[in-house]
């Protein structure tokens, strides 16, 4: 009964302070008409329908006033209306399209609808300097369900997402609103701040809903997903669909209006389909409905994404503007549905404003202080879509919800049944959670830390966290240890850690660590432990060189201003060669010997790397991202990333070695580039140079490594820092170096294009890599390959040939790309 009475309290709100609300249905059936777009003629007013139609505008001037209502598939309907009092209902159909276009045959449709994209495309530069600046309020809303969720997913108890599923095993899973002010400049250049963010069941939320995700500017050729999406008005677009024209009709405003259906010519490439309405005369765009398959957009999960746009005539600009657009898209994992929809509504907008003397940053987004405390008839006023009744009864049921989760008994219910100790806990790790006081302990678990190699056969590697954490700045305190047993060596090792990061603006995280560890020599890691216990156990290749090392470190690093990270660290360390204990492996009577443990002579098995030394280290690093994009939340910064290269400079020296020649300086830089080539495909450079002093003799282990790979089992997305068929050590240096990996991948752009083929949606991927150290002739890879293989929606699997050249002779082989295996080292 009092949720019943909330309700009600809560919907007599709403209705009360709207001033001007409606609902928009169809003359002929009588159904609701949705996502109609609602405007105010010669005034900055502008809102939509919701999917019952109903719809509100927040006048509070007493007059009269011309509305227009415009929805695809019916007659733009303008009507004027004296208003004496307040709330005013303002109920009213629309009549269904009248079309024009009558008896035309099928191929004059077409080179009609081919004569108008082509006018279209030719006046692109004319129409878009009209809207190339502007401001303007914007208001969005996302809300995702989720359908059919089972008890248990994959063995595992799945529960009801704290309360939001029904009955049916089905609820909404997400509801947020934004209201912003926005400064736009063609193309994709947007500084929004936020005034108002609410997010259904959490009083104190942050919505992340905002104009820079929900921008999609068909008058330019690409659109921006994951995979580059070439728009119907794109400079080349009739190289990949196919137009028809369907039917014309007047709008209200006097100006003909095209109807014209887009079709891809190959289903296989990222193109879209539906329709967009062209004015006439002007070219300009009037609407847009238009979808694609998730797969073509690198979002397997993804089934069908659709947009929708609708264009308002501004007669004092004599243009068409983006006044309201939705965003659909349904989704499908493990059998769950989910299904969602992000609207925004775009309203007094204005041209006139000086960008010179105000210019835009690279700050995407900002957050007023208080703009998750606006009551909520602050939204009842502001709001220029209503709610839903789903929607009303969801920011209900999530409010009472948070006030129970608030509760202790709640709190220590819900740590109780996550903090349960079940029989795989041991072995693959458990966390102990204390919400109330916002700590946690995380055990990584045996069976995920247990490997093999030469030095101590199998070994186990657990490791343990106490982490606390500031839920309102997102500042954290953490507590480690790693420890490590080897059973052929019967050593144990163990080292502690403490780490704490003191905002999560500039990121600023200082670490105290020191203790005992084993370590490979090249301290990028680049053999996986999984990997190498296989190719060890199996295969008898211990690729894995290992020393121990007794240390004590103090680092820090910090975002300085935005585009410019520092990174410096100071170590005491002792370091002695291990050598191999075992020559166990699943091979019974085995005649192949293992290699040594010495990376420097295979059968060097006494003998040892380096010699056992003390030394202090300290190192001085700088990264500069020039022109980064970024996003300000309350206590929060998220870097975008930029279209310019990154560059990283580091100083590193070794100095008071117990042994006078392992003394050394080291100066490097490493410059990174990434860019999407329209729908092309994607291009990634990596360059690293450097030069040591003082070097001559110094230990192996702080000799510059290179990143190689005798496994045949590749371990990331992009071979950008690693030479997959470079010996691991026969290459590194003391000296001088230069390494650059370069890699283009196509995403579809050409394997799209082959009969048959194109139904896998593979990617085609090329790459070449080279380094040079002296005295050896440069290394060369040359690779080609195909990425985004598997089945359905799970894609993981890579698969590449690379031919090889190190100045004496030819190699060639295949890698095998398994990209999960990162998250299991």
């Amino acid at each position: 009964m009092k949720k019943c009475l909330l309700l009600i309290l809560f919907l007599y709100s709403s209705l009360s302070i709207a001033q001007i609300r409606g609902r928009l249905t169809s003359s002929q059936s009588g159904e609701a008409i949705p996502y109609a777009s609602i405007t105010v003629k010669n005034s900055q007013y502008g809102t939509s329908s919701n999917e019952n139609g109903e719809f509100y505008l927040p006048i509070t001037e007493k007059g009269s006033y011309t509305f227009i209502f415009r929805s695809l598939g019916y007659q733009t309907k303008e009507t004027t209306i004296t208003i004496n009092e307040f709330p005013f209902d303002l109920n009213t159909s629309l009549n269904p399209t009248e079309y024009l276009l009558k008896e035309v045959v099928i191929e004059s449709r077409e080179d009609q609808a081919n004569a108008i994209i082509k006018n279209a495309i030719e006046h692109k530069k004319i129409n878009t300097q009209k809207t190339a600046f502007y401001e303007a309020d914007f208001y969005s809303r996302g809300i995702i369900r989720i359908n059919d969720v089972p008890e248990e997913i994959l063995g595992q108890e799945v529960g009801n997402f704290s309360g939001t599923l029904d009955s049916t095993r089905s609820g909404v899973l997400y509801l947020s609103e934004t209201v912003s002010r926005i400064r736009y400049k063609r193309p994709y250049n947007i500084n929004e701040v936020i005034n108002a963010s609410k997010v259904s069941g959490d009083d104190n939320g942050m919505s992340y809903n905002n104009a820079y995700a929900a921008e999609f500017d068909f008058y330019e050729n690409y659109l921006p997903f994951e995979t580059s999406v070439i728009s119907p008005l794109a400079n080349n677009a009739f190289n990949y669909y196919r137009y028809k024209l369907e039917n014309t009709f007047n709008d209200k405003s006097g100006h003909l209006i095209n109807k014209i259906k887009v079709t891809p010519k190959r289903d296989s490439e990222p193109t879209m389909y539906g329709y967009i309405y062209i004015v006439n005369e002007s070219w300009e765009l009037y609407a847009v409905n238009l979808s694609i398959k998730g797969l073509l957009i690198d979002q397997p999960l993804v089934d069908i994404l659709t947009i929708n746009q609708n264009f308002g005539y501004n007669s004092q600009k004599d243009t068409w503007v983006k006044n309201v657009q939705s965003i659909d898209f349904n989704a499908e994992i493990f059998d769950v549905g989910l299904s969602g929809r992000f609207s925004a509504v775009y309203s007094n907008i204005n041209f006139d404003i000086d960008f010179k003397s105000n210019p835009l940053t690279n700050k995407v987004l900002d957050f007023n202080e208080d703009a998750n405390n606006k009551p909520n008839s602050y939204w009842n006023k502001t709001r220029p879509i209503p709610l839903t009744q789903e929607e009303k009864e969801d920011y209900i049921k999530k409010d009472s919800l948070e006030k129970l989760k608030e509760s202790p008994e709640y709190i220590e219910l819900q740590d109780r049944k996550k903090n349960k100790f079940l029989l795989f806990s041991l072995p693959i790790g458990y966390t102990y959670y204390n919400t109330d006081e916002n700590w946690k302990i995380t055990f990584s678990g045996l069976a995920r830390k247990l490997g093999f190699n030469t030095v101590q056969a199998y070994h186990l590697a657990p490791t343990f966290t106490f982490t606390k954490t500031n839920p309102e700045t997102k500042a954290y305190t953490t507590y480690g240890t790693n420890l490590n047993y080897g059973f052929a060596e019967k050593r144990f090792r163990a080292n502690a850690f403490i780490s704490h990061k003191f905002n999560n603006i500039s990121n600023p995280i200082v670490t105290l660590s020191g203790g005992s560890s084993i370590e490979q020599f090249n301290p990028e890691n680049p053999i996986n432990r999984m990997v190498n216990s296989v190719s060890t156990l199996f295969f008898r290749d211990n690729y894995m060189k290992l020393y121990d090392v007794n240390f004590i470190k103090f680092s820090y690093e910090e975002e300085l201003v935005n585009g410019i990270e520092f990174f410096g660290s100071v170590e005491y360390n002792r370091k002695r060669s291990l050598f191999n204990n075992t020559n166990f492996s699943t091979i019974k009577n085995a005649k192949k010997p293992y290699t040594s443990n010495n990376p420097l002579d295979p059968e060097a098995y006494d003998t040892p790397a380096f010699e056992k030394h003390n030394m202090i280290k300290t190192s001085v690093s700088a990264r500069f991202t020039f022109g980064q994009k970024y996003m300000l939340r309350p206590h929060e910064k998220i870097n975008l990333g930029t279209k310019y290269p990154r560059v990283l400079l580091k100083y590193e020296k070794g100095f008071a070695s117990s042994i006078d020649n392992y003394n050394f300086d080291h100066l490097s830089a490493k410059i990174t580039y990434d860019a999407t080539i329209g729908n092309v495909g994607d291009l990634g450079i990596s360059i690293r140079t450097g030069q040591f002093f003082n070097s001559d003799s110094i230990a192996f282990t702080d000799y510059r490594h290179f990143n190689g790979n005798q496994t045949h089992v590749g371990k990331s997305e992009r071979y950008l820092n690693v030479f997959n068929f470079l010996p691991y050590y026969t290459h590194s240096t003391n000296d001088k170096y230069f390494e650059a990996h370069a890699e283009y991948n196509f995403k579809g752009y050409l394997a799209n294009k082959v009969p048959l083929f194109n139904k896998l949606n593979y990617y085609l991927v090329t790459g070449y890599h080279v380094l040079g150290v002296p005295n050896q002739k440069p290394y060369m890879e040359f690779t080609i390959g195909l990425d985004n293989l598997g089945w359905d929606r799970f894609r993981f699997l890579r698969i590449d040939y690379i031919r090889s050249y190190d100045g004496k002779q030819m190699s060639d082989g295949v890698i095998f790309g398994l990209t999960f295996l990162d998250i299991l080292e």
